[in-house]
């Protein structure tokens, strides 16, 4: 739960007594696994750099895949965590917005860990291929994925209500997801220059260094961390937006009618006084 009471409006705050609340998405839990996250990209750049031995083939090159994978992987999770949130709220009958926001939230993340993808794979792809960019189908169908869900978030951004907005992203999000098998299984469709999957491979038989394997797996850790790290905070900052667009309106209402009743005059009593004439007798 988030420390902030979203129900209270500066108005609330301004009647209440006392030094104002602090207001954050931040909790002891969340805090708990942000510094986890911090030991662990700790712990992987230690290894990654120091530790872990060099590739036979791919010399040096081969600790940018100790970045590579695991933000692939993450991706490919967030992804799966936004399909299965659209789906719960399409499908639930009590279309809970938090769903939504859960959607929304994960595609937010999975589109910055494909982008670090794409970047560490172009470094990757100069030093073993001699470029940064090959129209391979690996390269080019993850390029389609990122492309994909830039668009989903696009479509989050269009105008109606957030009923409107969270039926029409619920379905897309449902649709994009099919596009993971299509970039995971590239490499054999098409025979591309990309290397086959070392660790995830069907057979079983991870063909690694221990250490090495050792140091994908702190990678994997470290941005898992990460991922639920920004998962809350992303879930609960768009609670907070969604709250405060409901309640625009209401808020300037009452900011319109203070002002109005601050420029208004106040009314004048008038008096009337009777003469009365008459003789003393």
């Amino acid at each position: 739960m988030t420390t902030i009471d979203p129900a209270k409006t500066k108005y609330d705050t301004e009647r209440e007594p006392g030094p104002p609340q602090r207001r954050s998405t931040a909790t002891r839990g969340t805090r708990i696994i942000g510094i986890g996250a911090i030991v662990a990209l700790g712990w992987l750049i230690a290894f990654g750099l120091g530790f872990s031995p060099a590739d036979r083939d791919q010399l040096e090159s081969v600790r940018i895949l100790y970045v590579h994978v695991p933000t692939i992987w993450l991706a490919y999770l967030a992804f799966i965590v936004t399909a299965v949130s659209s789906a719960m709220y399409l499908f639930s009958k009590k279309k809970s917005l938090g769903w939504d926001r859960a959607a929304g939230a994960s595609a937010e993340i999975g589109v910055t860990f494909v982008a670090v993808t794409l970047a560490v794979g172009a470094m990757w792809g100069r030093l073993t291929w001699g470029v940064f960019w090959q129209w391979d189908a690996r390269l080019t169908t993850t390029a389609l994925l990122f492309v994909t869900y830039i668009g989903y978030l696009a479509v989050r951004r269009l105008g109606g209500s957030h009923e409107q907005r969270a039926k029409r992203c619920a379905v897309l999000g449902m649709i994009a997801v099919v596009e993971i098998p299509l970039v995971h299984f590239s490499v054999k469709m098409w025979r591309s220059l990309h290397q086959e999957a070392t660790v995830a491979n069907l057979d079983g038989d991870a063909k690694m260094d221990g250490l090495m394997l050792f140091s994908l797996f702190v990678g994997v850790m470290a941005f898992t961390l990460l991922y639920v790290w920004l998962m809350l905070h992303r879930t609960r900052a768009m609670a907070m937006e969604d709250l405060l667009e409901e309640r625009g309106l209401d808020d300037a209402l009452v900011a319109r009618r203070a002002e109005a009743a601050a420029t208004t005059p106040p009314p004048t009593s008038t008096t009337t006084s009777t003469t009365t004439t008459g003789s003393d007798s």
